[in-house]
């Protein structure tokens, strides 16, 4: 599928597209929870995820179903799904795919075909993503950014919607390969899958322990309509005094900025980029949609920034050294910028 932009619609069109969208993300929640109990708010940052057409780092304990999500998310979502388990010989052509020498039967002569790899799909699942050399890290890399691979100097184009849902475990640290900056800056999010309540896992226990078959996901929609509800998202609109905030929440983790509060000067090194600023407006867009509103506020900024922000600031040593996390700091942030007034 090629890469197009949908034209601009009338009133009434759009007003169906958002009926269309409101349905359909309804239904798309209730397929997933058949299968997955909680996470709820999760389930909803891998949706806003797809809607802005970015990828997700997932980070979370082994058992906490990441692999079932994801798989559940994309067949709610009608699209084709591929994992992929990062391992430390794993090689580029692995996940590229590569061209190999065929023979003629006719002819006799022989040529190259290109035969496609996993990353040629709609949701990818990157298992363990930190666990593969830097060379494949950045194949996966050209992917994510330019929606294509290159193999032996060609260029092939992936099929859109394309979404990368990598996971990382946080306890296992040995023989693993730490992203780079350039690569965690791609990531929309970084979710921290936590552990469930007590009633949600003897929910958990209960499902999966009795011998009953688990439900089957119906497919709700597909790619050509995640394609035009890309496009709404992108139609939302921001005042002013919203963006304006977003800009200065964004500038307030940079330590050199004058904007940044005291705590951000003492512990972090470097802070976030102009395409985090980007990612916080569009998110935000997807999650006012999914919220049922038309309009952006401050509060969806301010609920997205720990996602969006904490695999992009980087703490240094006097915060290691006096046990204060990335997330900590971002709290602290928040709390000293605080919203513009709406009227």
């Amino acid at each position: 599928m090629e890469t197009t932009l949908l034209p601009e619609q009338d009133t009434a069109a759009t007003e169906d597209l958002v009926s269309s969208f409101a349905a359909s993300m309804d239904r798309i929640r209730e397929q997933v929870r058949l299968i997955i109990v909680g996470q709820d708010e999760v389930i909803d940052n891998l949706l806003v995820t797809l809607l802005v057409g970015g990828h997700c780092l997932i980070t979370g304990m082994p058992g906490t179903a990441k692999t079932l999500l994801v798989s559940t998310l994309a067949a709610a979502l009608g699209l084709k799904f591929k994992r992929i388990q990062f391992t430390p010989d794993l090689m580029p052509t692995d996940i590229t795919g590569t061209d190999i020498l065929e023979d003629d039967q006719v002819t006799g002569r022989r040529s190259w075909t290109f035969v496609q790899g996993p990353l040629f799909t709609n949701v990818l699942l990157a298992d363990e993503v930190n666990r593969t050399p830097p060379k494949t890290q950045a194949a996966l890399l050209e992917a994510m950014q330019e929606h294509s691979v290159t193999v032996r100097g060609n260029s092939y184009k992936l099929t859109l919607p394309f979404l990368v849902l990598a996971t990382q475990n946080p306890i296992e640290l040995e023989g693993t390969y730490p992203l780079p900056e350039a690569q965690l800056d791609r990531f929309l999010f970084n979710v921290v899958l936590d552990y469930l309540s007590v009633e949600e896992e003897m929910d958990v226990v209960d499902r999966n322990t009795a011998g009953t078959p688990l439900p089957d996901v119906v497919p709700v929609t597909n790619a050509e309509d995640i394609l035009r509800f890309q496009w709404l998202v992108r139609q939302v609109p921001v005042s002013e005094p919203v963006a304006h905030h977003a800009v200065s929440l964004i500038r307030s983790t940079r330590p050199t900025d004058s904007e940044a509060p005291d705590i951000v000067k003492k512990y972090v090194n470097y802070g976030a980029s102009v395409r985090a600023t980007q990612f916080l407006v569009l998110a935000s867009k997807a999650k006012a949609l999914l919220d049922g509103r038309y309009h952006v506020t401050s509060g969806d900024l301010r609920s997205l920034a720990l996602p969006i922000l904490r695999h992009r600031v980087l703490t240094n040593f006097y915060a290691e050294s006096d046990k204060v996390t990335v997330d900590d700091v971002l709290l602290a942030m928040l709390e000293a910028k605080p919203p513009p007034a709406e009227g």
